[in-house]
């Protein structure tokens, strides 16, 4: 190894054995920093120590954090895998999760971290608008453009894993990633009662009773998934806490066809589960592809079972139940988000004007039926 006479405090670069590269080496807060400089040329070589002690000096100074040797090394897929821990240790994993992310592997897996930038990022976007998210392609399907709000989806997990990186110290900065508009892209399915009841009948037996809980709730799916017969508390099921979306526990009264659907439950219970709603003992996995196949059956496609939520909340308002009590079944927790899914149609505009025209001709023939009154305000003297 030769080394050079240097100023001190301004780092030095050396041949390293089994290197052709020249190295680098300075101290921060106290601590050497041996790196590759990434060149073979001397003066090259100085270029890029120079470089190296102008972002440590700046980020001494307050200013953007200096790139170490361990995060040059650490590439976008680390940085999905530890955001899959995360959200595993959180109770949020699943096949949703797997299927967002899995298109940020396909084309930044391999990226070094400090390495992905904007640009990276907006040809994604480009590509996902034009071809679909994914580079590999599934055989027997064919490619088609994605939707703004599922591009969406996966960079705000790109986004999170960065996020988590930088928060444990693992990175010190992000790239900017664009967020695309979702105007117009807000959720509009629901069901009329003769649509559900066709669906169902077209399902698979072990997945009807789990939809008509779904449809008369208005859970989400996960919530009932979860549900256990442990879970039951005389004439009223619970759902526990740490199972419910919000972390807020809460519980709903089995009556009429709750109860009915309780029953046939029963009917079914399993000796290799505690779980209400599964399989043949198994948790009910994903159904997408029955569910898809039941509404193509019903004459209803493009239909989604989360349409069955939003159509519980419409229906529990339109049938005269308070808002905040909808909002205890359902276990929405903000106003806001509740009127999302309180979603009005043709219907009930038209209801809503006959209403409007009701009141007024009311309102108008009571007017007619009063005795006229003096004008501002003089009373009438009586001869």
């Amino acid at each position: 190894m030769t080394t050079e006479k240097r100023e001190r405090g301004r780092g030095r670069i050396y041949h390293q054995q089994g290197s052709a590269n020249w190295w680098m080496a300075f101290y921060k807060h106290g601590k050497q920093i041996r790196m590759s400089t990434d060149e073979t040329d001397e003066t090259k070589a100085r270029r890029a120590l120079n470089r190296k002690l102008q972002e440590r000096d700046a980020e001494l100074g307050g200013g953007k954090k200096m790139i170490t040797p361990q995060q040059q090394r650490l590439t976008v897929n680390e940085l999905l895998e530890g955001l899959k821990v995360d959200y595993t240790l959180r109770g949020k994993g699943g096949a949703r999760l797997l299927s967002n992310l899995k298109p940020l592997e396909e084309h930044f897996g391999d990226f070094r971290a400090v390495e992905l930038n904007s640009t990276h990022v907006d040809k994604f976007i480009e590509t996902a608008l034009q071809h679909g998210r994914r580079r590999v392609q599934i055989p027997g399907k064919k490619a088609k453009p994605a939707k703004p709000a599922s591009i969406n989806r996966s960079l705000q997990l790109l986004g999170q894993a960065y996020k988590l990186a930088i928060a444990n110290g693992r990175l010190s900065t992000a790239p900017r990633i664009r967020k695309l508009s979702e105007v117009g892209n807000a959720r509009q399915g629901f069901f009329s009662t003769m649509e559900f009841r066709s669906v169902v009948a077209n399902l698979p037996a072990y997945l009807r009773d789990f939809a008509l809980f779904a449809w008369l709730t208005a859970w989400r799916p996960k919530e009932i998934r979860s549900l256990s017969w442990l879970d039951l508390d005389g004439d009223t099921i619970r759902l526990r806490a740490e199972n419910a979306k919000i972390r807020e526990a809460r519980n709903v009264p089995l009556v009429g066809e709750l109860a009915e659907v309780m029953d046939r439950q029963r009917l079914k219970m399993s000796p290799k589960t505690s779980l209400i709603f599964h399989h043949e003992g198994a948790p009910i996995g994903d159904f997408r592809k029955s569910w898809k196949t039941a509404c193509k059956l019903a004459g209803v496609q493009e239909k989604l079972f989360y349409d069955l939520r939003r159509s519980g909340v419409r229906d529990m308002i339109r049938s005269g139940t308070p808002q905040s009590v909808a909002m205890s079944i359902s276990g929405h927790k903000t106003s806001s988000m509740f009127q999302r899914y309180n979603i009005t149609d043709d219907r009930d505009q038209r209801q809503a004007l006959l209403n409007r025209q009701s009141y007024n001709a009311t309102a108008t023939s009571q007017a007619k039926s009063q005795p006229d009154e003096p004008a501002n305000g003089a009373t009438e003297t009586v001869q």
